[in-house]
């Protein structure tokens, strides 16, 4: 599956073979995980599921064929996986990954609709729980596009708020868990009575949470089903409240499930995530936010003691104060094999890693600490338990997948015993097939009076050639200069991370010939709350200065770069940023901008669906606070705006709707400024279509090294090449 190639470029990123994190089974000897790859030349995508020998890193392919996703293990040998059928149906299929003969998979059952997000979870009795996602009607039925009747009228009627989310409009279909078992009879499962049952039927209750809702909104224990879901009481469009509930199920046979328990949490409101249940099955992991208009607020990690006694939550590490002593935002969870640790990831200056702590509040007495993974963040980690050759007592094994600045994929194994970690498997051979090297990736730190901004630095290859190396300390100095390019972030409360992209990938731009600058201001995550808090009320200051921090400092001190000739790009909130550079001094500093995405004009920010998020970064209302969105307006400065920009936008961005996108390009060319709109009708927020995708890097290369001087440094060089012939 490896892609060689000699530069770095859009294609040969959006062509590269992408891999799911891999997941161990029981034993630990292979890990499953699906591959998906794009061919321009046929402009088609083909996906199949593959399994790593943990031992030697070699991979099989065992299931090739089109239609098949969502691989899980059974057993040692043995996964499930769906295969989409006609008229909108799924089947069960069953296959020995360690055999090699035809007979060696089978059907278990066939669903007639879509589902997805499969869990399974072996019982006591032999049997084996599975969970899914799936789409259900108003009455609790699965929903099935394909033999749906089409109306006659495509009208919509709302008469409340959250008419639409993300890229959809929103109807009385619901995301739904629906769950089943299947039984092992003459060596072969078979899904029970061929059906599944809606576990959250007549509830109200939505899960896995749109749209972005997935396999770690529920989980599946020996009694029964943990999930989150919004409060169907407050309206989603203004409130973030996501509750943690159980049903409890003794067989996961039951066709009328009991209604959900829900567990309490008091003083925390906001968004639950995570619900993990030890092995035991009676402990319940999970994190909560405390605000419920904050989607950014920090998450806590608390536990059910109980799942039978919902209304008993702890809270690790909390404080009198309710702030919380560990200054961190926790995400995933897994339990130690013998339930006593927990393993959480969250985001650590740019990286995100993974931190162990006890699992019992009372004994996390001290803050947690991480664990040795290879450069980069982990994208995703699966724990499994194995014995050691010297004993029989088994240990904690962690199977992680990351990702950096210059590998798409990674596959090690942690050791938390030996605070030891060993690679396994490199999609890219740790960016070597792409052509990239670590040499290539750096971070400084901009010092500043109150605080310090951390950036994160990516040179092109040959930077590492071209720089000369220092006799003394073994340091690079610059022997050629390279134009800057500043990348902007969305959020705002996100951060640059040292993680791949296929959508905003800093080595694909500096592979063009740039040294790429991606600042952590004021917003990002990962460096503590108060710095991430401080957007708040501040969208166009804090995080403006500490970018011009950034700009000089750069200039003043990476000799490598050359400040006259500097672009700077940002979407969502990194579009906004640049809209208001443009109308600022730092705009001309700057021979291009582009703004993917981006803010025209915050009092527009109500045409968004989740209104909670101006109503808390603006601090209020429009209505109540129309000074407080007015006064980080881009548009009140237009007559500043200058520099030649690109604007793109795409018609399913519901979050910032496309005439955001047209006004601004509609000011720059009425003010006779270089400006180009490039429009996506079928993308959302963002452009995920390959082909999309490769039109995108080739119009925003395009018109960043046209202004920067690159086109004719390219030009020139080819012209030498020419006169050598």
């Amino acid at each position: 599956m490896t892609l060689t190639a000699t530069k770095f470029t859009p294609e040969v990123m959006l062509s590269a073979p992408r891999r799911s994190p891999g997941v161990p089974n029981p034993s630990g000897t292979l890990a499953l995980y699906t591959v998906s790859t794009y061919s321009f030349k046929d402009h088609e995508k083909t996906t199949n599921i593959r399994v790593l020998d943990i031992n030697t890193g070699t991979a099989t392919t065992p299931v090739d064929e089109a239609g098949a996703s969502n691989p899980v293990w059974l057993n040692d040998d043995e996964i499930l996986y769906v295969r989409s059928g006609d008229k909108g149906s799924s089947t069960l299929v069953v296959r020995n990954v360690t055999a090699s003969a035809s007979s060696s998979f089978y059907e278990a059952g066939t669903i007639q609709g879509p589902i997805g997000d499969l869990k399974v979870k072996a019982l006591a009795d032999g049997t084996v729980a599975l969970a899914c996602s799936a789409s259900a009607t108003p009455d609790g039925n699965l929903f099935n596009p394909e033999t749906e009747v089409k109306p006659h009228s495509t009208a919509r009627v709302y008469t409340s708020l959250f008419v639409r989310h993300w890229d959809t409009w929103n109807s009385e279909k619901r995301s739904s868990i629906f769950y089943g078992v299947l039984d092992k009879k003459d060596g072969k499962y078979a899904l029970r009575d061929g059906r599944l049952t809606n576990a959250l039927a007549g509830t109200r209750l939505s899960s896995p949470v749109p749209p972005f809702g997935g396999t770690g909104d529920f989980d599946i224990g020996p009694e029964g089903l943990v999930f989150v879901a919004k409060d169907p009481d407050l309206d989603p469009a203004i409130y973030t409240k996501t509750d943690l509930y159980f049903i409890p199920l003794k067989t996961f046979a039951e066709s009328s499930p009991p209604p959900p328990k829900i567990v309490k949490t008091p003083g925390l409101e906001g968004y639950s995530n995570s619900p993990v249940f030890s092995h035991c099955g009676r402990k319940v992991a999970f994190t909560r936010m405390r605000s419920n208009q904050y989607e950014s607020d920090k998450p806590r990690l608390l536990l059910v003691r109980d799942i039978g006694n919902p209304d008993e939550t702890e809270e690790f590490f909390a404080t009198p104060d309710g702030d919380g002593a560990w200054d961190s935002r926790p995400e995933s969870i897994a339990w130690g094999h013998d339930d006593t640790q927990l393993y959480v990831t969250a985001e650590h200056r740019a990286r995100t890693l993974i931190f162990t702590l006890p699992s019992t509040p009372s004994r996390a007495t001290s803050l947690p600490t991480p664990l040795p993974t290879p450069d980069g963040s982990v994208a995703d980690f699966r724990l499994y338990a194995a014995s050691s050759p010297s004993s029989s007592s088994k240990t904690d094994h962690l199977f992680v997948t990351t990702t950096s600045l210059i590998d798409n994929s990674c596959y090690s194994l942690t050791h938390p015993a030996t605070a030891t970690s060993t690679v396994i498997s490199s999609a890219s051979k740790q960016g070597r097939s792409f052509g990239l090297s670590r040499a290539q990736v750096d971070s400084i730190t901009v010092p500043g009076p109150d605080y310090d901004v951390h950036a994160l630095v990516v040179r092109p290859s040959t930077w590492v050639s071209d720089a000369a190396t220092g006799s003394t300390t073994g340091s690079r100095r610059a022997t050629k200069k390279y134009p800057l390019c500043m990348l902007v972030h969305g959020g705002p409360q996100g951060a640059w991370q040292d993680s791949w992209s296929t959508r905003w990938n800093p080595a694909v731009f500096a592979e063009q010939g740039y040294v790429v600058v991606c600042p952590n201001p004021t917003g990002s995550t990962g460096y503590g709350m108060a710095l991430e808090d401080g957007i708040r009320g501040q969208w166009g200051g804090r995080p403006y200065e500490d970018l011009e921090r950034c700009f000089d400092w750069v200039v003043a001190n990476m000799p490598e770069v050359d400040g006259e000739r500097a672009v700077a790009l940002g979407a969502s909130y990194g579009g906004f940023m640049i809209n208001w550079i443009q109308g600022h001094p730092l705009g001309r500093k700057f021979k291009a901008l582009v703004c993917h995405d981006g803010v025209f004009s915050t009092l527009n920010q109500w045409a968004t669906e989740e209104l909670f998020f101006p109503i808390h970064d603006f601090e209020g209302t429009l209505y109540e606070n129309r000074e407080g969105y007015e006064k980080w307006d881009p548009a009140r400065f237009i007559n500043e705006w200058a520099t030649p920009q690109l604007i793109i936008h795409s018609e399913l961005d519901y979050r910032l709707p496309v005439t955001e996108g047209l006004a601004a390009f509609n000011v720059l060319q009425a003010k006779k400024i270089p400006s180009k709109l490039l429009v996506f009708p079928d993308e959302n927020h963002w452009v995920l279509k390959h082909e999309n995708s490769l039109v995108w890097h080739r119009e925003v290369l395009g018109w960043i090294n046209k202004y920067s001087g690159i086109d004719d440094e390219q030009k020139l060089a080819e012209e030498t090449e020419a006169l050598k012939v």
